[in-house]
């Protein structure tokens, strides 16, 4: 099955399985905690915040995987809808990205006859997350599908504008992610850094950010440190994975993680570094394990 395929059905997965819920009386998380970092296999530096990506790790039962992220020292997951909370509540771990509001990676905020739907889901799930103490939501251009660089961004203007007061009522960040169009996600609109920056220009809120996905901008356009160090200010969060292949971030494959994560710490930034690699080492634990080592800077 393909990365892309991959990432969608487990997407269409959350969404189905956070349908109508609800979340209990007095369910409360802390919010992005700095300095947990003590684990059972010794400190963490505490310049980088680690989380890791559920869909790469989900042949793991979400306990397991908790409680593993735990002893690594990683103090959240991404891509968890409301369903999820409770487990990660049990375990002091934050959901670092909610998801569960979006239709999916292609009808997006960029095309007005997804709006009504969109903007539905966003109202519901906003003061969720909010409730549960969380902060992050994402979201989506969506392929292009024809349109101009102009029609994507008006029409992601009209759509976000609408939750913006309701964002920023609740002081929840809309994240739209950066996703590459040239290999995974063919057609995909926000496939830039600038494209991304443009919008948030537009939208001039510190409740709409960019999700920056070092993979999908080394495939569409590298000079990561470059544009990270450029644009760190529309930044809310980041994921990982090696280039080429999506794979483990280690030395068969381009990237120099190192060096990306002293230049982030180096912005002064206080968000999450998301794990977000398909493993291929059998030990997909001593993978993750290895790159949070990698990223700990």
């Amino acid at each position: 099955m393909s990365t892309n395929l991959n990432r969608r059905s487990a997407i269409k997965g959350i969404l189905a399985g956070t349908a109508a819920m609800g979340i209990p009386s007095g369910f409360s998380a802390l919010a992005m905690p700095m300095n947990n970092t003590e684990t059972q296999l010794g400190k963490l530096k505490g310049n980088i915040n680690h989380s890791v990506s559920r869909w790469c790790f989900d042949s793991l039962d979400l306990d397991t995987l908790c409680i593993e992220a735990k002893k690594i020292g990683i103090t959240g997951i991404d891509l968890v809808g409301p369903s999820s909370w409770p487990t990660l509540k049990k375990y002091d771990l934050v959901s670092t990205m909610c998801n569960g509001a979006e239709i999916n990676l292609v009808d997006g905020f960029n095309d007005i006859k997804f709006h009504e739907t969109l903007i539905k889901n966003y109202t519901e799930m906003i003061p969720l997350v909010a409730k549960a103490g969380y902060k992050n939501l994402i979201c989506f251009s969506g392929s292009r599908r024809g349109k101009t660089d102009e029609e994507g961004w008006n029409n992601c203007v009209l759509g976000l504008q609408k939750l913006i007061p309701l964002a920023e009522k609740h002081n929840v960040i809309l994240v739209m992610e950066l996703l590459n169009s040239k290999i995974d996600h063919k057609d995909y609109q926000c496939d830039r850094t600038s494209w991304g920056v443009e919008l948030a220009k537009r939208l001039n809120s510190e409740n709409f950010k960019l999700l920056y996905d070092i993979y999908h901008m080394q495939i569409d356009e590298g000079d990561v440190i470059r544009n990270i160090r450029d644009n760190h200010q529309y930044i809310a969060h980041f994921h990982t994975a090696g280039v080429p292949g999506r794979n483990e971030i280690d030395n068969t494959q381009e990237l120099n993680y190192e060096a990306i994560m002293k230049a982030i710490a180096k912005t002064g930034f206080k968000g999450f570094v998301g794990q977000e690699f398909i493993p291929k080492n059998p030990d997909k634990l001593a993978s993750l394990k290895q790159a949070i080592a990698i990223c700990d800077i």
